[in-house]
C-alpha cells in the first residue's frame, strides 16, 4: 500500500505539471477559437529567456546575488514574453480575422518554427540550467503507518504546490477582476461581447500575454527537473492528451486531466509495464485520449457542439 500511494503521489505531482501546460492551450482557445500548436514552442523559448538572461544580467549589473537574479531574469523574461504575445496578436492573428480553423492552426505551427528559431539565434543552442533552489533531498512520509515510509521528491512536490498556485491566482483573476471577466465574455461570445464594448484586439493579447506568463512558470519549473534543452518543448505534446481528456473550453478539465493522466501513466508503468515489456508511460496518454475522441469527444468537461440543419 506504501508504494502504490508513494506511485499515485508521484503521478499526481506529474499531472499537476501538465496540467499548467495544458492551461495555456485551453485559455488562448477559449479566448480566440485558436489551438495553439505554439504553446511548447513558447514554454521552450520563456525557458531559454530565464535561464540566459540569470546568465547576462549579473555580469551587465556587476553583482553576484543568484536570488536577485533570478527575480531579475524573471521579470525580463516576463516582458519578453508580453512582445512575444503583443507581436502574435498584431502581425498574426490581427490579420487572419474570420478565417477558417485550418488557416488559424497553420499559422500557430508558423508561429512554433519560428519561436525556435528566434530562441536558437538569441539565445543559442547549448544546454543550459534554471537554478531556482528546488529541494532535490528525498522526503519521507507516513514512517510509522508503512514499513520504510513513502518517498517524496521534494523538487517534485515544491514544483506541484507552485503550479496549483498558479492555478488557484487564475481561477480568482477570471472569477473576481473586470478583465477577467471580459475574458469570460469573450470565451462565450465573441461578437456579443464586442458590441457591448470589449475590444477583442487587446483582450486577445492578454490572453496571449497569460499563456506567455503560464509557459513561463512552466519553463521555469520543466527546465530545472530536465535543464533547458530544445527537446523541452516536446513536454507540450503530453499536455495534448490532456486538453483531450479534459475538455477544450475547460480549465478544471485541464486541471483534472492532467491529474488523471499523470496517476494512469505511473501506476500503469509500474504496475502493467512489466507484464507488458515497459514503456507504456510513453503511450499511455496518447490511448487514452483516443479512447476519449471515440466516446466523448468533447471531453470530461467541454462543451458539446449541436450543429441544428
Amino acid at each position: 500500500m506504501g508504494f502504490l500511494i508513494e506511485t499515485v503521489f508521484g503521478g499526481l505531482m506529474t499531472g499537476m505539471l501538465y496540467s499548467l501546460i495544458a492551461l495555456g492551450f485551453v485559455l488562448i482557445f477559449k479566448a480566440s477559437g485558436v489551438f495553439n500548436f505554439a504553446q511548447g514552442a513558447m514554454v521552450l523559448f520563456a525557458a531559454l529567456a530565464m535561464a540566459r538572461f540569470s546568465e547576462w544580467i549579473p555580469k551587465w549589473l556587476g553583482f553576484d546575488n543568484p536570488v536577485l537574479a533570478n527575480v531579475l531574469a524573471f521579470a525580463a523574461a516576463c516582458a519578453v514574453m508580453v512582445v512575444v504575445a503583443w507581436a502574435i496578436e498584431r502581425f498574426v492573428l490581427g490579420k487572419l480575422v474570420n478565417q477558417e480553423g485550418i488557416t488559424l492552426l497553420m499559422a500557430t505551427l508558423g508561429i512554433t518554427y519560428f519561436l525556435e528559431g528566434l530562441g536558437q539565434t538569441l539565445f543559442g543552442s547549448d544546454i543550459y540550467k534554471i537554478d531556482i533552489g528546488l529541494p532535490k533531498d528525498p522526503l519521507f512520509l507516513f514512517e510509522k503507518t508503512f514499513e520504510g515510509g513513502v518517498l517524496v521528491n521534494k523538487e517534485d512536490l515544491v514544483a506541484a504546490l507552485i503550479a496549483a498556485g498558479l492555478v488557484a491566482l487564475l481561477a480568482l483573476f477570471f472569477q473576481k477582476t473586470a478583465t477577467g471577466r471580459a475574458l469570460r465574455a469573450v470565451a462565450d461570445d465573441h461578437q456579443a461581447a464586442q458590441s457591448i464594448g470589449i475590444p477583442l484586439s487587446r483582450i486577445w493579447i492578454i490572453v496571449w500575454s497569460v499563456a506567455g506568463f503560464v509557459a513561463l512558470v512552466a519553463g521555469i519549473i520543466w527546465g530545472s527537473k530536465l535543464g533547458v534543452q530544445f527537446s523541452l518543448s516536446l513536454v507540450a505534446l503530453k499536455a495534448l492528451p490532456v486538453v483531450i481528456l479534459g475538455g477544450l473550453t475547460s480549465v478544471p478539465g485541464a486541471i483534472i486531466g492532467g491529474l488523471l493522466i499523470g496517476v494512469g501513466e505511473k501506476v500503469s508503468e509500474v504496475y502493467l509495464g512489466p507484464l507488458l515489456g515497459g514503456g507504456i508511460e510513453i503511450w499511455f496518454a496518447y490511448v487514452l485520449a483516443l479512447v476519449f475522441l471515440l466516446v466523448r469527444p468533447q471531453g470530461l468537461f467541454g462543451e458539446k457542439i449541436i450543429d441544428r440543419v
